[in-house]
């Protein structure tokens, strides 16, 4: 499937990012980035804030390419994760990952199931490294929405 495809299934939206919007999601997957490493918190809270850098991650993908998510169309944060090879070439066995760490998340939001410390510390990692990623892709392919001082 394409990115033109999810538009005519009303999955995207056409979207035209600016930098300062890119330069607020940044900030803020780094403030979630931050938290996730914070000791004192619960394994939820820490796991939760590293899912938010990735979903805001995925939401830079899209932005960069012109699309962002339909919220009002149910499973957008699937959508975003399933197109990050679309929008910044991750590979198949990373999204599948991070997928699974979306599956876990919800059973944690809507039926309480815990989060058990290796899935914090797997969730962690992988939040990391695509935010590295996103830095690395928007530097080689739209450094414009990048600030020149990072």
């Amino acid at each position: 499937m394409s990115l033109e495809n999810l538009i005519k299934i009303n999955q995207l939206q056409r979207h035209t990012a600016t930098a300062d919007e890119v330069q607020r999601l940044l900030a803020a997957a780094n403030r979630n980035m931050a938290d996730s490493g914070v000791a004192g918190l619960s394994d939820e809270t820490r796991f939760d804030a590293a899912y938010k850098a990735i979903m805001q991650c995925a939401m830079l993908g899209l932005m960069a390419n012109g699309y962002r998510p339909s919220t009002t169309t149910p499973g957008h944060h699937q959508t975003m994760i399933q197109t990050l090879g679309l929008t910044m070439g991750i590979g198949k066995e990373v999204w599948i990952v991070l997928d699974s760490l979306r599956k876990k998340r919800n059973l944690n939001d809507y039926s309480g199931d815990l989060i058990e410390p290796a899935a914090v510390r797997n969730c962690i990692s992988h939040a990391q490294s695509l935010l590295t990623h996103t830095y690395q892709w928007l530097s080689e392919h739209r450094p414009d929405l990048l600030n020149k001082s990072q």
